[in-house]
């Protein structure tokens, strides 16, 4: 998309065609200078692709003004909104993450208005945002390339004038950064981010003028020799993005912990949507703040070292690693491929291995390479579980499994690598501390922060012990995460509740441990609470009930979702006794 402009003719006002012809120029011309930038990419980590997240940022920017325009005729706020929320949501790496923070900032001021006195202080609110997203900003990169554009045209004036003075002034602070990092200088670079910036400014300068701009964006310098990157040799291993769904308080402790966590955070977004970036040695600690702090989706895990995909499995999993949105589907039964060993029926557990040779090197006592370790309430999930392959330990009403129960359960696994999937909130600490009993002696454990059965359910669906072991719990993670769960329990006292107060014999609804209903029926108790947690969208609802649920329960409530809610599949299991009367999860 191009707006022609006539002979001599320069904009006074950017509208919403000409926001559209800017979008789609730097996209162009990020996609021109894509591998020149990838070339001269050595900070904060030499992996040749800032140029890539870039020019995939601005496509995305780009791909949301189209759509736009091509659902209505968008007004010029509408436009630069939807150039930055496309960014927000499609912004990869380091530098793309920073680029969007920029285009939102300056969208923050450009819905009001769009002449040259408005650029001005859009670029300010931009430099400014982008550097409150960056956890310790450094000079010499993109955001000082950003402030230098914003102090050039303060002044303000003709929309061409602050075009070309924004233009030129990043042009020129480009220029400067090879001596003003270290890194640059040893490699004789101009900033990669940076050389980004001015490309998608000099196409607001032709969008304004109707020319290219009179001083091209500086080639790179001569390059030092080639530098192989290698995990953990100069940083962290692993690059973290996802999207995550927070309010700003949760951000603000999620910040905190990430810091701590690894190097390179931005955090950009507001208004309950942010984007996650940061450079972690953990990257399922990463994933794991984010679930503790909101909802996070589309979650991508890079591994400097390598470019390799996660080895194949016996089911079908994405996210981890792959670019996608951590979406999965749900494998179980008896045709997948594991081989169940399984203990003495009255001692609690369950025990089951991996695949073929995994399974008699267990029998014998040997140690397989990774296993799952799950607390699930009855009989009918344990053996569930066990058919996903993990061990499983049962909790009875009123009786949690004590530290030391956890400890024995994953010694029986017999595996250099666990996951221990606690499926409950109020066993978090148990669960912590046994995890640390058994790293003492050599065993590699995760935990997963699950705090009822269904999230459990959704994390050993997606479970692939082939893959490496930071990625199977990163997608473990994510799909518990993206799991909201109920319960329904029946009152045994009168109590005030956060839905009231319920007396004795009460039917009540808990949505992620609150109780949120209180009922008389069951079944009018359980279709309440499905719709209200359906009023905020979901894919997949998992209904668990027990022995002594009625029997119509579950056909009443499948049939109720499938009414209501025509694109939402449900499926339902059997927890046998000693469970609550119903568990909900939706995905």
């Amino acid at each position: 998309m191009s707006r022609a402009l006539q002979p001599d003719e320069e904009l006074v006002e950017l509208d919403a065609e000409a926001v559209r012809t800017w979008c789609a120029r730097a996209f162009d011309a990020l996609g021109r200078e894509r591998e020149e930038i990838d070339a001269i990419n050595v900070y904060p980590v030499a992996d040749g692709d800032t140029g890539t997240n870039l020019y995939l940022t601005a496509e995305a920017a780009h791909r949301a003004v189209e759509a736009v325009f091509a659902a209505s005729g968008p007004d010029t706020a509408e436009t630069v909104r939807a150039m930055a929320h496309g960014a927000l949501l499609g912004a990869r790496g380091n530098s793309g993450t920073i680029l969007s923070q920029l285009l939102r900032g300056m969208a923050t001021v450009l819905a009001d208005g769009c002449d040259g006195d408005h650029l001005a202080r859009a670029l300010a609110e931009a430099a400014r945002a982008a550097r409150q997203a960056v956890a310790h900003p450094v000079e010499g990169t993109i955001l000082t390339v950003a402030s230098a554009a914003a102090g050039a045209c303060a002044a303000g004036g003709p929309l061409v004038r602050v075009a070309r003075d924004a233009y030129e002034g990043a042009a020129t602070a480009l220029t400067a950064t090879s001596g003003q990092l270290d890194v640059l200088e040893r490699a004789g670079v101009v900033d990669a981010g940076g050389r980004g910036l001015v490309a998608v400014l000099g196409a607001l300068l032709e969008t304004v003028t109707g020319r290219a701009p009179d001083r091209a964006a500086p080639a790179p310098l001569p390059p030092a020799a080639p530098r192989e990157k290698c995990a953990g040799e100069d940083g962290p291993a692993y690059e973290v993005i996802y999207l995550l769904e927070a309010d700003d308080a949760a951000v603000d402790l999620l910040r905190s912990r990430l810091d701590a966590l690894g190097e390179s955070l931005v955090v950009v977004g507001g208004d309950g949507l942010w984007n996650v970036h940061v450079h972690v040695d953990d990257a399922g600690a990463a994933v794991e703040a984010g679930v503790e702090a909101g909802r996070p989706h589309r979650i991508r895990i890079t591994h400097f070292a390598s470019d390799a995909t996660p080895a194949p499995g016996r089911g079908t999993a994405r996210g981890a690693g792959s670019g996608t949105d951590g979406t999965h589907t749900h494998r179980y039964g008896t045709d997948d491929g594991y081989a169940h060993a399984c203990g003495p029926e009255n001692d609690g557990y369950v025990h089951a291995c991996g695949t073929g040779d995994d399974a008699a090197r267990a029998a014998r006592g040997e140690r397989v390479p990774r296993a799952v370790v799950a607390v699930v309430p009855g009989e009918g999930l344990a053996g569930l579980c066990a058919e996903a392959g993990a061990t499983t330990v049962r909790t009875r009403p009123g009786e949690p499994p004590a530290e030391d129960e956890l400890v024995e359960a994953v010694r029986r696994a017999h595996a250099r690598e666990v996951v221990l999937l606690p499926n409950d909130t109020d066993l978090r600490e148990t669960a912590a501390a046994a995890a640390e009993r058994v790293r003492a002696e050599g065993v590699r454990v995760a935990l997963i922060p699950t705090r009822a059965a269904v999230q459990g359910i959704a994390a050993l669906a997606v479970h692939e012990p082939d893959r490496r072991f930071d990625e199977d719990v990163v997608a473990m993670t994510a799909a518990a995460g993206a799991t909201r769960y109920a319960e329904l329990a029946v009152a045994e006292h009168r109590s005030f509740t956060s839905a009231g107060v319920c007396q004795a014999g009460d039917v009540l609804g808990l949505i992620e441990g609150d109780v949120a209903v209180i009922g008389k029926d069951l079944t009018e108790t359980a279709r309440t609470v499905l719709d209200r947690m359906l009023s905020a969208g979901g894919e997949l609802v998992t209904l668990v009930v027990a022995d002594d649920t009625p029997p119509g329960l579950a056909a009443d409530l499948e049939q109720h979702v499938r009414r209501g809610y025509l694109a939402v599949d449900t499926t339902t299991y059997h927890a046998g006794a000693e469970a609550p009367p119903l568990l909900i999860g939706v995905e």
